[in-house]
């Protein structure tokens, strides 16, 4: 009997309801190895899921958004017993920002990092230093409600004001080094190395995203960067999950160590369109995972 091709949705969100362009040319590539690929939006009420061998999750870059509900889309994926790369429970967990500290508990240096309540945010800046930070919400993105300034400012004061006391967040010292050296982030297909990029924000600015003016420019890591993102993969092992399939490490060096800001396994840029080796590779291990899985059944026509 022939074959059909693994049937793979592409978790996305309404903003990005066709492929992003960091993706168009992993969709040719799934479809060379044997999957057709479809752009389903993440919060969808008609989308029937059952419909799919796997879900892929990539540009859902409003999920912080709509928290709860991302939530318990995950859980509905668990019950209906779809494949979801990465799995769900890494998603859950790595989807706030308080897996920092879990990881420092691995030994992987961080950002020194305190996590406060917004009703208790005040509380915990008035015991601290006149010195500069960055206060970001543990379950956010693209630098949402993110402010950076110095504690007793008034101008900082004034940003406090705006930020959603129904939200809880990180407090961290804000590193001069990503404004004069950059932001690397590191790219992990199965666990392996695959490609890095230098993110810098722009002049008298501390943002990398490109949507703040930062700009993008591959790179090569040293030694010693490469022995850290190994080390903090390996973390994510020690914690009891599963080698995720894709990961970005985004870090900083600082006093000559790469200190992890953060550790993207839900919806990462890739940055996969001038890398065809490496969305070949990536689409290759996807295949060999649906494999894996026992989907091989399904495929049967």
């Amino acid at each position: 009997m022939p074959t059909q091709p693994f049937r793979l949705a592409i978790a996305s969100s309404r903003q990005y309801s066709s492929l992003h362009e960091d993706d168009l040319h992993l969709a040719t590539m799934l479809e060379r190895v044997g999957m057709k690929s479809t752009v389903c939006v993440w919060n969808d009420p008609e989308l029937d899921w059952t419909a799919y061998d796997a879900v892929l999750v990539r540009t859902i870059w409003d999920y912080y958004e709509h928290y709860p509900a991302f939530l318990a889309w995950t859980h509905t994926l668990d019950r209906l017993g779809i494949t979801v790369i990465n799995d769900t429970g890494m998603l859950r967990w790595n989807s706030d920002k308080h897996y920092l500290l879990d990881l420092q508990r691995q030994g992987v240096p961080i950002i020194p990092t305190r996590a406060a309540s917004g009703v208790a945010l005040h509380e915990m800046l008035s015991a601290m230093d006149a010195r500069e930070i960055v206060i970001k919400p543990t379950v956010s993105g693209g630098a949402w409600h993110t402010v950076r300034g110095r504690i007793g400012s008034a101008d900082f004061e004034q940003a406090l004001a705006q930020l959603p006391q129904r939200l809880d967040y990180l407090v961290q010292p804000f590193v001069p080094e990503i404004a004069s050296n950059g932001e690397w982030s590191l790219l992990y297909f199965g666990g392996e190395f695959s490609h890095a990029v230098l993110k810098r924000p722009m002049s008298g600015d501390y943002r990398v995203q490109v949507e703040h003016g930062g700009s993008i420019t591959p790179a090569m890591p040293d030694q010693a960067m490469l022995n850290a993102g190994g080390k903090i993969l390996a973390a994510v092992g020690a914690l009891g999950h599963q080698q995720p399939l894709y990961a970005r490490v985004d870090g900083v060096v600082a006093n000559g160590q790469f200190l992890t800001m953060e550790l993207e396994l839900i919806e990462p840029s890739l940055f996969l369109a001038d890398r065809p080796d490496a969305t070949e590779r990536f689409a290759h291990l996807l295949l060999e995972q649906l494999r894996q899985l026992g989907h091989e059944a399904r495929r049967l026509g």
